[in-house]
């Protein structure tokens, strides 16, 4: 895929999170939302060359975004996204948990996207 497919496909999971979420079905909102912050972690790492194909390779990306901008939120908002993808395995969080969930992943989102060129 290329960066701007990943970058595209952020914004549309986003949406319908939110989309899910207002419908009631927190599950699916949460992944959406874990599938949103994924997917933009991905455009930045496509777009640098840095490898992104594995789970634990996203990780590496976030923490190495956060050395590089000094913005510690980067890391943190990951975190809240791979809580929402617990969530859908788990069931774990209520409705207000995922929504505020996944207004960190919008967040997240804005901060990425500046890192990315065009």
């Amino acid at each position: 895929m290329t960066t701007e497919t990943y970058r595209s496909d952020s914004r549309f999971l986003l949406a319908q999170a939110q989309e899910e979420l207002t419908a009631g079905d927190a599950r699916q909102a949460s992944e959406k939302g874990w599938g949103a912050a994924a997917q933009m972690i991905k455009a930045v790492a496509e777009e640098r060359g840095w490898e992104h194909k594995r789970h634990a390779l996203l990780w590496q990306v976030a923490r190495r975004l956060t050395r590089e901008t000094g913005d510690t939120d980067i890391r943190r908002l990951f975190q809240v996204a791979s809580d929402l993808h617990t969530d859908f395995y788990e069931n774990l969080y209520d409705a207000e948990f995922i929504g505020d969930g996944l207004d960190d992943v919008r967040t997240l989102l804005d901060k990425l996207d500046p890192l990315l060129e065009g």
